[in-house]
Parts: structure tokens; C-alpha cells; sequence
């Protein structure tokens, strides 16, 4: 039996945030049934990368990602029985995921304060950017601005350059994977509570809080006035020869800031003669950038005859923090995530076979399920009556 077995959960979003919560409670057992707009569905099924073509709604890889062992309902919300038929099944369900915001919430009359008195048993989890009580202005917001509003732009390990357009971030949406995962933790850690209670309770999550919280050390020091708070990059940057660098066969990413980097680096060169001209304890004390320019230019030329992951396993066994970067085919081939059994070989009907990525954590006594992601209206029920809920046509 799965960890969440008995939990149903009610997911109106439309978002990778609030799909990617869904799709972590499903694979620990969940029955997670995805409301879609009648026809279209859900705005993630138009979005790639695409199987066959780009035409449909069952062709795009995010949507059968993002939502993995869900089922699919097609609801009307601004047809006055299809919004009495949603009221209905909210009476039949453990928890409400949105992602709209507190606008979209108040048009379809499921504000937060009118979920809790009319369903108090209710977990009612609302994903949005900056919070259901954010300005007007901030009442939407794409990944992009959520990633550098929370600092986390520029807090990478790339070049400092204010000149520079603003970075992506890893991968195309970072802040609604990060906040989807906070939002399936809490989830489930109320659902624990609940046990006890019998209460449902409203949980709010704000993407940009979440990415804010990664920003690890740097936040904590300009709160405590240690570094300087400023909109130039230069302020998150930490100097030294730290970076992503050149392989023969892709990228590797080196971080060293205190002398047993230096001492490995150097063992993992074989001692070459230009270390000679620089202070044991130059990254710390005399971090010029004359010095960071040449240490990087003897790195470069090194690692562009290196195979990433070689060069990554031998520099690690000396204790120096050097990480190939990996693409997806590097991922899929890697013994640890084989090892883990991270990737699963699934078959959609209109996809084709292809790997999907499982959770990022296990349970031992309660395996994840992995299966694959509905079609459009797949797990249409008989409405509006929900006694019937949970047996398809």
C-alpha cells in the first residue's frame, strides 16, 4: 500500500507549480483527479517539448510529465452546473490544489475564507507567485521574474556581469518545481495533522518565499548586515576562479575557495610550474582579478583534453569539488539514478513508449506508483452526481 492511498485530491491547476504537486501525492498512491476546461484542457498540454507533432492535446512530454497517474475530468466553470458539479465533488475530497491566484479564486466563488466554512475538513494548498494577497501587479508573474525577485539569479555560478541579459535559471521552471515540491510537503504534513484534528487548513504558498530560502547563506548575511544588499550582480559574486569550464566532451563545473582546493587542484594537474607564482592563501587574502584571470586560463586549457566525468571522479577523490554537467542523456545513463531506479519506462497511447523521472526521495515501506498521464476528459464521470464519483463512464 502507498503511503497516500487513501487521500483524494481535487487539482484545478493549470501551471507547472500546481501540476507538479499533484504529480508527487499521486506517485505515493493519491488519486489525483485533474479538472481541465472542456475542449482545451489544461494550458500545459500545448507547451513542448512534443512527441509526433505539435497538434492535440496528448502530444506535449511537460503535460505527461507533469502529470503522471492523474485522471482527467473536463469542466465548464463559467456554466452555472458544471461550477454546481465542482461545489459537489469539493465535498468528496481530502484536498484543493490551485494555482490561479486570489482573483481567479473570487470569480469562481472559492476564495479561501468560503472554502473553510463551507468545507472544513478541506486542505486547500494555493500556489502563486507572490502570495494571494500580492499586489495587483504581482497577481501574476512568469518563472523568469519569481527566479530573479528572489535573488536566485544572481546567486549562480556563472559570470557576474551586469551587462548581461538577466540568466534563465536551470531548466525553464525552477520556481514552480521548487514551489510545487514545499507545497507537496506541506500537504502531506497536514493531512497528518488532520488525523488528529479532523480540520482542514489553508496552505499558501508563494514561489518566490520558497526560491528565496535556497538562496542559502547569502540572504542570512545581508540580513545580518554582512554583505551589502544591491541589484548588481557583482554583490553575489565570490571572486576566485570558481566556474563552468570546457571539456572535450561537454562541461565541468569547478568550485575552490580555501586552500585544500588549491592542494588538490595542484595534485590533480601534477604540480605545474605557474602554481609556483601564487600565495597558498591567495583565493582568501589576495583574490586579485589578474590572479583569477590566469588560474582560469590554465584550467581552461587543462580541462578541454578531459572527459567531464573522468575528470570529475578523479578531482573528487582529491577532495577538490569539481562535478561534470550533466545533460539529459547523461542523466539517464547514470549508474546512480539506474541504481535508484529514478527513470521509468512508460507507454503512452498517443506518446509512444519513453522514460519519465520518478520522485526525487523514497519511502521503503511505501513505493512510489508510476503511470501515465490521462487524456483530455479520459475519466469523465456521470454529472453532476458525485455519488458516482470515481467510476468512469
Amino acid at each position: 500500500m502507498s503511503a497516500l492511498n487513501e487521500v483524494t485530491i481535487l487539482e484545478l491547476s493549470e501551471r507547472v507549480s500546481g501540476e507538479y504537486c499533484g504529480k508527487l501525492l499521486a506517485e505515493f498512491g493519491a488519486t489525483v483527479i485533474k479538472v481541465e476546461k472542456t475542449g482545451t484542457g489544461s494550458p500545459t498540454r500545448r507547451m513542448g517539448p512534443f512527441g509526433k507533432d505539435t497538434s492535440g492535446p496528448e502530444n506535449s512530454g511537460l503535460f505527461a510529465y507533469l502529470n503522471a497517474g492523474k485522471q482527467s475530468v473536463e469542466l465548464n466553470l463559467d456554466s452555472a452546473s458544471d461550477h454546481a458539479t465542482l461545489l459537489e465533488l469539493l465535498k468528496t475530497v481530502d484536498v484543493l490544489i490551485d494555482d490561479h491566484g486570489a482573483k481567479w479564486l473570487r470569480q469562481y466563488d472559492l476564495a479561501p475564507d468560503s472554502i473553510a466554512e463551507r468545507f472544513p475538513g478541506l486542505v486547500f494548498c494555493a500556489i502563486t507567485a507572490y502570495g494571494l494577497d500580492a499586489d495587483d501587479d504581482r497577481q501574476y508573474a512568469e518563472d523568469l521574474n519569481v527566479f530573479h525577485s528572489s535573488g536566485l539569479g544572481y546567486h549562480t555560478p556563472s559570470g557576474a556581469a551586469d551587462d548581461l541579459p538577466p540568466l534563465k535559471g536551470a531548466g525553464r521552471f525552477l520556481p514552480s518545481y521548487e514551489a510545487g515540491l514545499d507545497a507537496a510537503l506541506c500537504i502531506s504534513a497536514t493531512l497528518y495533522e488532520r488525523r488528529s484534528s479532523g480540520l482542514g487548513q489553508l496552505i499558501e504558498i508563494s514561489a518566490q518565499e520558497v526560491l528565496a530560502s535556497r538562496v542559502d547563506y547569502v540572504l542570512g548575511q545581508m540580513i545580518a548586515g554582512d554583505m551589502d544588499v544591491s541589484p548588481s550582480r557583482h554583490t553575489f559574486d565570490l571572486g576566485g576562479p570558481a566556474g563552468i569550464f570546457p571539456c572535450a566532451d561537454g562541461f565541468a563545473y569547478l568550485w575552490m575557495s580555501a586552500p585544500p582546493h588549491w592542494d588538490a587542484l595542484r595534485q590533480l594537474l601534477d604540480n605545474p610550474a605557474w602554481m609556483n607564482s601564487f600565495p597558498e592563501r591567495w583565493m582568501e587574502l589576495d583574490c586579485t582579478a589578474e590572479r583569477v584571470a590566469e588560474c582560469r586560463k590554465h584550467i581552461t586549457q587543462w580541462l578541454s583534453t578531459k572527459q567531464k566525468h573522468q575528470v570529475a571522479e578523479q578531482a573528487q577523490q582529491l577532495g577538490l569539488t569539481l562535478v561534470a554537467v550533466n545533460n539529459a542523456g547523461d542523466l539517464l545513463a547514470s549508474p546512480q539514478y539506474q541504481f535508484r531506479d529514478y527513470f521509468s519506462e512508460i507507454e503512452h497511447p498517443v506518446l509512444g513508449k519513453f522514460h519519465i523521472p520518478t520522485s526525487p526521495y523514497r519511502l521503503s515501506a511505501t513505493p512510489i506508483k508510476t503511470n501515465v498521464a490521462p487524456l483530455l476528459g479520459q475519466h469523465q464521470y456521470s454529472m453532476p452526481n458525485a455519488a458516482q464519483f470515481g467510476e468512469p463512464q
